[in-house]
């Protein structure tokens, strides 16, 4: 059992798993960091910490683990704020969407890659944000991929391993390369397609929306998420998303093709193929 789990950034990941690990009963305290004291303090009282502050000094002391829940753009001044109050046997990890870009982050603040950094990533969500809408069963029967560097020591890697299956989730170990370019396709490239369709009905009719039926709504539901978060992904992970979103256009081209040429047998295989595929997924 740990002593102490401290959480920057108590929002929806950030906050349910801090309930997790409450729920768990893995560590006795669990404080939230951040800036809003007003927010800190009602996430306290929802039972979402069992402490918080906004001094990041006394947030780390005597800290077995930290974790980093912020948008990943925002990670390069919070490891500079913290390396000076790090202590040696405090393991430092993350549930950012992009990991390559958080490995160099590290790396250039910290001058290499500590020993106790393990890079990890819930693959878990809703399209709200905020501690008023966490959930201590977020990650159950969820994935969460830890990419662990060269550098990770195993009883590290093993700790967090351990927190992550303890709040229900199944943990897989792969590259950082290989999991950006894995949710490039899986989640990041669906996010782009949401947020461009939102934009795209705006442009043609604003009030489209009004006569939209529930698979419009079913498949632009991830376009309510974060706008800053996605923003940083976007950035992060730029070449994985670009190359998925040029071939998706050419699935698009492909689509037009078919269409004006009235090949109702390539529309048909095109369709067949998709659902064949998605109710695979499903079984």
């Amino acid at each position: 059992m740990m002593n102490k789990v401290c959480i920057i950034g108590v929002g929806l990941i950030g906050g349910s798993l801090a309930k997790a690990i409450i729920r768990t009963k893995q560590a006795t305290q669990v404080v939230g960091f951040g800036r809003d004291v007003k927010r800190l303090q009602a996430t306290q009282d929802c039972g979402v910490i069992t402490g918080h502050t906004t001094d990041i000094k006394e947030a780390l002391k005597g800290a077995d683990m930290v974790v980093i829940a912020t948008p990943v753009g925002s990670f390069e001044s919070i490891l500079k704020d913290i390396q000076p109050h790090l202590e040696s046997s405090t393991i430092i990890t993350d549930v950012g969407s992009t990991k390559t870009s958080v490995i160099n982050v590290v790396s250039s603040v910290f001058g290499c890659l500590p020993s106790n950094f393990i890079p990890a990533h819930p693959i878990a969500g809703k399209e709200k944000s905020g501690f008023e809408v966490c959930d201590d069963k977020l990650f159950i029967d969820r994935k969460v991929i830890i990419t662990p560097t060269e550098s990770s020591h195993k009883r590290a890697i093993e700790s967090v391993r351990i927190m992550w299956q303890a709040v229900g989730a199944s943990v897989d170990m792969m590259s950082a390369d290989e999991h950006d370019e894995l949710l490039g396709m899986t989640s990041h490239l669906p996010h782009m397609l949401a947020f461009s369709i939102m934009n795209y009905l705006i442009s043609q009719n604003p009030n489209a929306s009004l006569y939209a039926a529930g698979g419009f709504r079913d498949f632009s539901r991830i376009a309510s998420g974060d706008p800053i978060m996605w923003r940083d992904i976007s950035l992060n992970n730029k070449e994985a998303i670009v190359k998925h979103l040029e071939g998706y256009r050419a699935t698009l081209d492909d689509l037009i093709g078919a269409i004006n040429a009235e090949d109702s047998e390539a529309v048909e295989t095109l369709f067949k193929n998709a659902k064949t595929t998605r109710d695979q997924w499903l079984t």
